[in-house]
This record gives structure tokens, sequence and C-alpha cells, in this order.
């Protein structure tokens, strides 16, 4: 099946200069990409989830062929109403390949036909994760090599907030 349209799903909390890239690649490669963020009511993040699909927007208003939505269940779900064959997962390396090809084969069960392509993470963006950032704000660490400049200051507004 050929398709112009993939979903690219994550937590985004918060948006890295990781997700931002895998977003890039995968508007270079789709006509239509949709970025799908996860509101899971069982745990709480850093920032909410209306927050998190905000920045993204901020952070994607240069491409015209990307859509931030928000959604809660399940994947499978998601892209079976809303007719996605294609789900773009980034890769930082082999632990991340081994659990996001245990979910492809779970998504591609629960929605027969739904594909995932898996995008290497880019040279120097491997280390970079939600939770690594986190943890660096929490320190007081430089994070503008990580998280994209139109977000960093509501990130390091967040943790100035928790101390």
């Amino acid at each position: 099946m050929k398709t112009s349209c993939c979903l690219y799903p994550g937590s985004f909390d918060p948006v890295t200069e990781g997700h931002l890239d895998i977003i890039r690649r995968a508007a270079g490669i789709f006509d239509r990409v949709i970025v799908g963020v996860l509101h899971n009511p069982d745990k709480k993040g850093l920032f909410p989830v209306e927050k998190r699909v905000e920045m993204l927007r901020r952070v994607c208003e240069d491409l015209p062929h990307v859509e931030i939505i928000a959604y809660g269940g399940l994947l499978a779900d998601l892209t079976r109403e809303m007719q996605i064959p294609v789900v773009i997962r980034g890769v930082r390396g082999m632990a991340d390949l081994e659990s996001e090809t245990a979910m492809a084969r779970i998504n591609g069960q629960l929605n027969p036909g739904l594909e995932t392509l898996f995008l290497p993470a880019a040279s120097g963006k491997e280390d970079i994760s939600a939770s690594m950032v986190r943890q660096l704000a929490a320190f007081g660490a430089d994070l503008s090599a990580y998280v994209p400049k139109k977000v960093l200051p509501d990130v390091l507004a967040a943790f100035s907030k928790s101390i």
C-alpha cells in the first residue's frame, strides 16, 4: 500500500532536538505527518498535554504539512480510526530498536496492515531523550543543544518553579 501520511507518536515531555529531527525527516518523506502527543492519565508529566501540543506547534510552525494532535488510548486504535497506515519511530540504539520492534509487532497484530518505519537518530542526537533533558534541567545544566530554542524558555521556567 502506498501512502503519503504517517503518525509520529510520543509523549514529547518536553520536545527535544531529537524529536524535531525525526519530525523534519519524516516531513521530507511523507506529504502529511501527524505528531500524536500521548495523554496517559496514569502519568504526571513535566508539562500537561495541552502545553506539549502547543510547544510542538511552535517548533513545527515552519512545517506546513505537520499536524499536532493529542490522543489517549491505544496507538493501533488511533491509526485505524484516522486511517493512518504508517507509524514513524525514532531509534537511538539497539535497546530502542528491540523495544520498538516488539511494539511494532503488537500494533500490527491489533491493526493488521499497520507498518512501522524506524528512523535512526541522526549523528550527534543519539543520546538525546526527554528523560535526559529533564534530568539535566533538574541540575541546572545548559539545555541549548538538546531543546529547540523556541521552547527552551518553557523548559527552564518549568524547572525554576520546582526549585
